[in-house]
């Protein structure tokens, strides 16, 4: 097997996972992860995990552009929050972590706050800045969903505000560990299920209660199945999403950055509101993303 040579490393370091990927002029060479994310780890953790996994690519002391938790107050070192308005990436705001291997010289980018209403994000940054990479004079609303969902205004080049919904976080809880769970064994899905579940929660999002006890109910005494039972209570969340970002959304261009199946559920949903969002791969807006933050990246392009 060859020796990879990368002529820099991308890393993404969340929560509860750590990716990493050695690039060369052309692109990706290899990519690796491993489960030692930001909650595992304590503040002289980190640069150990990280050599575990990438080691092996240092020979050459390529440069290490990382983005996401690892940049937190409980990570490796913080970077201060950046403000809004402002562009989504700003070279001269990276923060240098601290290291005692020589071979490692590792930059870490700041998130963005929003000091009314009080909001944050970390991570989503380097993804909106890849996303304006690939698509240079976007002007409009990107949506990027997850276990927090964001939606946020972009005008010439700049994020001008976003919003927070912690959809992702509400269904794994309700599913997992409310009572709830008891009628969602199983990945099933029901389409119509979703659908009509969408539509309810956006022309009466405050009857999201009781709408949600009534899928245990209907569980109980009316045979719901499992499957539309679980597109019913995502369709419930993501339709009062919906009503409530309607005003980053309506009449606006969409574009969505995440995983396939989740966006395919929030394309499917914008769609019966009459919006057709674009969809954009989060790994692509990540890697390109972090390839804007040093001139030495742009061969990477």
């Amino acid at each position: 097997m060859s020796e990879i040579v990368p002529v820099w490393i991308a890393v993404d370091w969340g929560t509860s996972n750590l990716r990493a990927w050695a690039m060369g002029p052309e692109g990706v060479l290899a990519k690796v992860s491993s489960d030692e994310g930001m909650g595992k780890l304590s503040r002289d953790g980190f640069e150990p995990a990280l050599l575990r996994l990438i080691g092996p690519w240092l020979g050459g002391r390529p440069p290490v552009l990382a983005c996401g938790m690892v940049g937190s107050r409980q990570g490796w070192c913080e970077a201060p929050y950046r403000t809004v308005p402002c562009t989504p990436l700003d070279r001269n705001a990276v923060v240098m972590a601290p290291v005692t291997d020589a071979r490692l010289k590792v930059a870490i980018a700041p998130g963005l706050k929003q000091t009314s209403p009080a909001d944050v994000m970390r991570g989503e940054e380097t993804q909106i800045a890849g996303a304006l990479r690939l698509m240079p004079g976007y002007d409009g609303v990107f949506c990027l969903p997850g276990t927090h969902s964001k939606w946020v205004h972009i005008s010439a080049g700049e994020v001008v505000s976003f919003q927070t919904f912690m959809t992702g976080e509400m269904f794994a809880l309700l599913s997992e560990a409310s009572v709830l769970r008891h009628g969602m064994q199983g990945e099933g899905w029901d389409d119509a299920a979703f659908d009509a579940a969408v539509s309810d929660a956006l022309s009466k999002p405050e009857k999201l209660g009781a709408r949600l006890f009534s899928l245990r109910a209907e569980g109980l005494i009316a045979g719901l199945s499992p499957q539309a039972a679980r597109a019913r209570l995502s369709g419930l969340l993501i339709g009062t999403e919906l009503a409530a970002a309607k005003p980053y959304w309506l009449g606006q261009r969409v574009t969505l950055i995440g995983a396939e199946k989740l966006s395919s559920a929030y394309a499917r949903a914008l769609a019966a509101q009459g919006i057709e969002a674009q969809r954009l791969n989060a790994t692509d807006c990540t890697l390109a993303g972090l390839a804007s933050l040093s001139p030495m990246t742009e061969a990477a392009r």
